[in-house]
């Protein structure tokens, strides 16, 4: 049975909120507006959200500081709101494992496409399950069905929705030299503009989780002028 996606707002603008809100609910979302961080901690306390939408300029805490505390405890989605001008707070935004971004002043019907694609991504798919596959690499397990990777010891390596959806496209394709542009088309559904970055810092969070020496990498491999190749074995496999 189908459940209407719930989505919680963390805007402190009333006009910028109030749009937002009437615009996702006219389009089969629920929606919870907060605003600020301890108004976003009483509503998360009370129920059950899919996915936040959350304002990098708020009162008091700032969206920084409250991403991370979310993801340290959550994987919840995070879509972040930004000033256009704040590239490096979009680059610190997704460090700290915000999934996706928006630049302000944006079209409803932009943010309306990111959060479907986040929602795609990270939510489990309904019907019947397909075939499960498992994929091995360097020592880990990436398993396709339960979206979990594990190291050589079997513990689970926490991955964010972004960071799981792109590591797959890399393991699906090991040997292959793929562009940032074709990396965004294949995990976002969209190309690079003059200063996406999501890419090299998603890169850079997944070899700090995979490779020995992050800052040598043997697994993801930097290709000049080219992007970046899954440059070791891959066994893949039903069950």
């Amino acid at each position: 049975m189908y459940v209407t996606p719930n989505i919680l707002l963390v805007e402190d603008d009333r006009e910028i909120s109030a749009l937002v809100a009437r615009y996702l609910k006219a389009n089969d979302f629920r929606v919870s507006v907060a605003s600020d961080g301890r108004d976003m901690d009483r509503r998360l306390a009370d129920g059950h959200f899919d996915l936040i939408v959350l304002d990098l300029m708020l009162p008091g805490e700032d969206g920084l500081s409250i991403c991370r505390r979310l993801r340290k405890a959550s994987r919840i989605p995070i879509v972040m709101l930004t000033a256009k001008s704040d590239e490096l707070d979009r680059i610190v935004g997704l460090e700290l494992g915000a999934d996706d971004y928006l630049a302000k002043p944006f079209n409803p019907r932009e943010l309306l496409a990111r959060i479907r694609a986040v929602l795609r991504r990270c939510e489990a798919e309904g019907g019947e399950a397909p075939p499960a596959k498992v994929h091995r690499f360097a020592g880990h397990r990436l398993d396709v069905l339960a979206r979990r990777l594990e190291n050589a010891e079997g513990a689970e390596v926490a991955l964010t929705g972004a960071e799981y959806d792109l590591l797959l496209v890399l393991v699906e394709r090991p040997g292959r030299v793929l562009s940032r542009d074709r990396l965004l088309d294949l995990t976002q559904g969209r190309s690079a503009g003059p200063f996406e970055r999501s890419i090299d810092i998603l890169i850079s969070r997944i070899r700090r989780k995979i490779e020995v020496d992050p800052h040598h990498p043997e697994v993801i491999k930097t290709v000049r002028s080219g992007g970046y190749m899954f440059a070791t074995e891959v066994e893949s496999a039903d069950a």
